[in-house]
């Protein structure tokens, strides 16, 4: 069952901060939010950091794959100037520094890991390896990759474990049973009723991405979902009903 934040902050901070950044964290955490979910990716150097993209250039500066970066010249880019001139500056963080600073100000962790391609083993690896050392209830890992999950349960089955899914598969009580996983955490937009109902009936956690409008936040939540994960942290606040 699900016994973390009912709201939280995507990538940190939502669409108020440039995402996968301490600034997006600090957001969030002024914002009022408890939880806050971002993305860990493991760099060939063996880095642990905040990044989405497997390419530059979106939200971090520059061009080319992420997998020819090591963390000294990744963290020397820029990360906050495409947002806007507010962030110029922003540096792309390490899971290290992202965890001391929700450790720090009680900030629940919604990890996705997010490998690079062929690296779901050894990303889910690392990134559980990371987490063995922080308080089992400060964290929950999640990926869409089942390989990254089932590494992460053999180095740290402690952690909490959530798949997520862009739609509810027929076997899914059978890989959540196989992961040892606690939740499930599906698209908004491709989520039926029943198939909430199910998930919940089946003892499972839930939780709903990407959710923006207050709507349909009340629709999921009438439908049993335990908690969903948005970027509008202006329309729909830590204390939303």
């Amino acid at each position: 069952m699900w016994s973390f934040p009912r709201i939280i902050a995507h990538r940190g901070g939502g669409t108020l901060a440039p995402e996968n950044t301490l600034a997006a964290l600090r957001c969030g955490l002024a914002h009022g939010f408890r939880g806050v979910e971002f993305d860990v990716m493991a760099l060939p150097d063996g880095a642990l950091v905040l990044m989405h993209d497997t390419e530059l250039g979106r939200t971090v500066s520059g061009s080319g794959s992420v997998v020819d970066q090591t963390f000294a010249s990744l963290s020397a880019a820029d990360a906050g100037a495409w947002f806007s001139a507010e962030f110029i500056g922003e540096r792309v963080p390490s899971f290290a520094q992202a965890a001391q600073f929700c450790l720090q100000h009680g900030l629940w962790m919604n990890v996705e890991i997010k490998p690079l391609p062929g690296q779901a083993l050894m990303t889910g690896r690392s990134v559980a390896a990371a987490c063995a050392s922080l308080p089992a209830d400060a964290v929950l890992l999640s990926s869409f990759s089942a390989e990254a999950l089932r590494a992460a349960q053999a180095v740290a089955p402690e952690i909490a474990r959530g798949l997520l899914v862009e739609r509810l598969p027929p076997d899914w009580h059978q890989q959540l049973d196989q992961l040892g996983a606690v939740s499930l955490h599906a698209n908004a937009a491709t989520l039926t009723a029943a198939q909430a109902s199910a998930v919940k009936r089946a003892g499972f956690g839930l939780m709903c991405y990407t959710v923006n409008d207050p709507a349909q936040a009340r629709i999921l939540f009438d439908w049993g979902v335990d908690a969903i994960c948005t970027d509008r942290l202006d329309l729909i606040t830590p204390d939303f009903q």
